[in-house]
């Protein structure tokens, strides 16, 4: 049985990893999925995904640094499907470079914070006033934080940073907007195999003159569980935040990792 038929969820960073899994997640439990995504073309083929398996989609070209295509975005998903059930906030910056803390220029700054947390506040701010004014009132948004946000790693202060906000943002809004309905929560990931993680450890290899393979193997020691996520693993627990099984959980940090953290917390 499909748990969320004829509900709307929008997906953004939707044309691929976790995104892409938790768009097709959401269409297989009935779900009318909106993506949205910079790369036109990859996001047109998720969608066609979608409806080759019997789902709906629509792809909307939108970058996450624009304040304007944000607000554009949520109000295209009121105008076509006239409310908004579930929303998730997975789209961040690829282009971090690793570098010591004060190695990084004030651009650098501005530009990944913009990106990626600035970003999940106005989805927030514009999703959260959709579902308020929606009957009935009420949704599930769960945005996407990473375990670099638990503690934050060594040349990455500013993404760890962004993701230690994600989680201050998503705690804060939740307290402030559940009696009126609205549930957010937190995916807190660890590694998955996405375009994401096989840039960054690209950049490792490079940078130590190794093989990417001898990278990820190094990394996998550090699992308890010896492998890199697969993205629909993430996509379930996204899927779940936003169903009528996690109805009182809201202001969680689901931590999917394979234990990584786990001797840490």
């Amino acid at each position: 049985m499909h748990r969320l038929t004829g509900k709307v969820a929008l997906v953004t960073g939707g044309s691929s990893g976790i995104g892409r899994a938790s768009a097709v997640a959401f269409a297989h439990e009935g779900a009318k999925v909106m993506l949205a995504a910079r790369g036109i073309d990859r996001g047109e083929r998720v969608a066609h995904e979608v409806q080759v398996a019997g789902g709906e989609a629509q792809i909307v070209r939108a970058d996450m640094s624009s304040p304007s295509d944000i607000e554009a975005l949520v109000e295209r998903a009121w105008d076509l499907h006239g409310r908004l059930d579930f929303a998730f906030n997975n789209a961040a910056s690829t282009e971090a470079k690793l570098s010591r803390t004060a190695d990084v220029t004030e651009e650098e700054f501005d530009r990944l914070m913009a990106a990626n947390l600035k970003s999940v506040w106005l989805c927030m701010k514009h999703e959260i006033l959709a579902m308020l004014r929606q009957q009935p009132q009420g949704g599930a948004i769960v945005n996407t934080s990473s375990v670099n946000g638990l503690g934050g790693a060594r040349m990455g202060a500013v993404y760890s940073a962004t993701k230690s906000g994600i989680l201050a943002l998503t705690k804060s809004a939740a307290q402030e907007y559940a009696r009126e309905g609205i549930r957010i929560n937190a995916l807190v990931a660890g590694a998955f195999q996405t375009p994401m993680l096989v840039s960054a450890m690209d950049s490792i290899a490079g940078a130590q003159g190794i093989a990417r393979d001898a990278i990820e193997a190094q990394y996998c020691q550090f699992i308890p569980q010896g492998r890199i996520g697969r993205p629909e693993e993430a996509a379930e627990a996204v899927v779940w935040l936003c169903s009528d099984a996690a109805s009182y959980m809201t202001g969680h940090s689901m931590i999917v990792d394979g234990g990584m953290t786990a001797s840490m917390r």
